[in-house]
């Protein structure tokens, strides 16, 4: 049997790619590693810390914050299994869903792990050791991003544990050390902080969330520590002696120093992910790397060799699953005749920790490195009346102005919901939008929106409620 396309992996940039593909007319199939499609995202990332995030925050709720609505419960008692039931249910649906779509699409899935064989030939290698040949006329990488190591550390998935290890622990650590002050290590850390747990976070850089605006990240770090979360910046892990009950952090100065330890019942190793090429055969046939791993492709997703594509975490940008999914749209686009596309200064990037973070476009620092003029609005969800009725007043909206022509260059949100908040000005950047056009959009009282509406006002000081 031949095809049009052959992805390789189902997370969601694989699958999305293949459905689109589909859509367009093309005979499409998909290989896939594991025994169900979703890739990390679906079975042991995006989704199921989502579903650890949300109902650990509920138990944290009825413990600390019922009483203060008038809503008596008494002290809630913690079902760990049943809770992580919660989480595999939810996994399991999506899982599922993406099954009905493919067949639903008539996308053929084969599952195995794909070998690219030669031009226009992928081979797929069962779990019981047979094999076969699928011949195609494109082949586009889907296969996603792999856990980064940390040099001397071994990851054993029980004391020493990587993100899908610290979604699943049998019970909840009396200490977890978070090495990483990344977004992974920030959502998880937040997790097992608000289940009992004492979570000191380890970060080399001198700031959290590396990458994002830097006040965005000062405020953000000093909410989670009055959560209870202790961070160590500025701070390298040498070493992690595991013995029988736990482990023993090795920590010292980043620039140099004196080392100290640090006990902990699990450690967290939360530095990153590397792109997942391993066993496709690239060298085999040709395909062009970086020095990160990243298969290079051109602006149409094409790698050096003629047919062969690759999109998601295994090429340059930011490893999110909403990107993945756009490029997997894009590509089946163009393989199809059409003008996919990406604007990649659009591409919003959030942390679901209570309060949420999130921002879309650029930062502070990065305008003043390019010497960019920009004026800057910014409103605190204190003056929100939404946000005071609620009870989540920590943090701000600020968004980032072109000085002459008023064209928002960027936004970053602290606070309640900002996940969804920052949709709105995604689109507003997506179309060009100036601060004003978002400050003369009628927004509906009393919602958190609001805030979205006074930074742009405030953009040319002019806010209402401040």
């Amino acid at each position: 049997m031949s095809y049009d396309l052959v992805v390789i992996g189902t997370g969601p940039g694989g699958y999305v790619c293949a459905i689109r593909a589909a859509q367009l007319g093309l005979r499409t199939a998909v290989v896939e590693k594991r025994a169900t499609h979703g890739g990390t995202c679906l079975n042991v990332g995006c989704i199921p810390s989502k579903a650890l995030l949300h109902a650990s925050e509920a138990f944290e709720d009825a413990g600390k914050h019922f009483a203060d609505l008038g809503v008596i419960v008494g002290s809630p008692k913690l079902d760990l299994a049943k809770m992580m039931a919660f989480k595999d249910e939810g996994v399991a649906g999506n899982t599922k869903g993406v099954e009905f779509l493919l067949k639903k699409n008539k996308v053929d899935a084969f599952h195995g792990t794909a070998r690219i064989a030669g031009a226009g030939r992928v081979e797929v290698i069962s779990e019981d050791g047979g094999n076969r040949i699928i011949e195609t006329r494109n082949i586009v990488i889907a296969t996603g991003s792999d856990v980064a190591k940390l040099p001397g550390v071994t990851i054993d998935e029980r004391i020493v544990v990587s993100s899908t290890g610290a979604l699943a622990l049998g019970q909840v650590p009396k200490k977890l050390v978070v090495i990483g002050a990344g977004v992974i290590g920030l959502e998880l850390g937040s997790v097992w902080r608000r289940l009992g747990a004492e979570v000191t976070v380890v970060e080399y850089l001198d700031r959290v969330l590396p990458g994002m605006d830097g006040e965005v990240g000062k405020q953000f770090q000093r909410i989670l520590e009055k959560q209870g979360i202790v961070f160590r910046l500025s701070s390298k892990v040498t070493g992690v002696d595991v013995g029988k009950k736990g482990a023993a952090v090795s920590v010292e100065p980043a620039a140099g120093g004196e080392s100290e330890t640090i006990q902990a019942d699990v450690v967290l190793v939360a530095i990153g992910r590397t792109p997942y090429t391993e066993g496709l055969g690239l060298e085999t046939v040709g395909v062009q790397t970086d020095s990160k791993g990243r298969i290079q492709t051109d602006s149409h997703y094409a790698t050096n060799v003629t047919g062969i594509y690759a999109i998601g975490d295994v090429i340059a940008g930011p490893m999110l699953a909403h990107k993945a999914e756009d490029e997997g749209v894009a590509v089946a686009e163009i393989l199809a005749g059409q003008s996919g596309h990406l604007n990649y200064g659009v591409i919003p990037n959030v942390v679901y920790t209570f309060p949420e973070v999130a921002s879309v476009g650029r930062t502070e620092e990065e305008l003043k490195k390019d010497g960019v003029a920009y004026n800057a609005g910014k409103f605190p969800f204190t003056a929100n009346g939404r946000a005071k009725v609620n009870h989540t007043t920590d943090g701000f909206v600020k968004i980032l102005a072109d000085a002459k022509t008023d064209r928002v260059l960027g936004v970053h949100i602290v606070g309640a919901d900002a996940g969804n908040l920052i949709a709105e000005l995604a689109v507003a950047m997506e179309f060009g939008a100036s601060a004003e056009d978002v400050a003369r959009t009628c927004h509906a009282h009393p919602t958190l929106t609001e805030a979205v509406k006074e930074a742009a006002l405030a953009v040319s000081k002019r806010a209402i409620h401040v």
